[in-house]
């Protein structure tokens, strides 16, 4: 098996399906305008965009639970590798080091990003998974503002010229 190479990642923000109201997180290469569209549910998406806003609920979420759970048993998410699609389905691992020692969970992406959001985890994509996935490179679409607001322009561009066919091949 070829050895894995994998992209740093940012959590650029949260993006809504126009066509099926389905939330999307967006991931961006660090430093690049390559972007990664991962459709996601109602609920981790309410999760990462509380923590994006600096939101704390009154009450622990589920993903805060499972912060709360590490910290207890002395262990900390490293990082979360986005590393395989299959079938229109993205999978990812947490990476958690206790006691020096590095296990890996698998985990849905949505709940592997809201969880690094928390604990500020650094997030990797597999370069395979963003060959399948086709992952966008909005720096070609052509935007005239020079403003800062280019890379926000520039994916909604690309959302507008999207198919229903381009959006229906992924699936939450």
């Amino acid at each position: 098996m070829p050895e894995s190479t994998k992209v740093q990642m940012i959590i650029r923000g949260l993006m809504i399906d126009p066509s099926s109201n389905s939330p999307i997180v967006v991931l961006r290469v660090q430093e690049r305008d390559i972007f990664l569209p991962i459709w996601i549910g109602v609920s981790e998406a309410s999760a990462i965009q509380m923590t994006l806003e600096g939101m704390t609920p009154p009450r622990p979420m589920t993903h805060d639970l499972l912060v709360q759970t590490l910290s207890s048993l002395e262990a900390e998410l490293q990082s979360v590798v986005i590393r395989d699609l299959e079938d229109n389905v993205f999978f990812a691992t947490l990476n958690v080091e206790q006691a020096g020692k590095l296990v890996e969970i698998d985990a849905r992406p949505s709940d592997a990003l809201a969880l690094a959001l928390r604990v500020g985890a650094e997030v990797f994509v597999e370069q395979h998974v963003l060959e399948k996935a086709q992952a966008i490179d909005i720096s070609s679409l052509d935007v005239e503002s020079g403003e800062e607001g280019d890379e926000e322009d520039r994916l909604k561009k690309w959302f507008e010229g999207l198919s229903p066919e381009d959006l229906g091949k992924y699936t939450m």
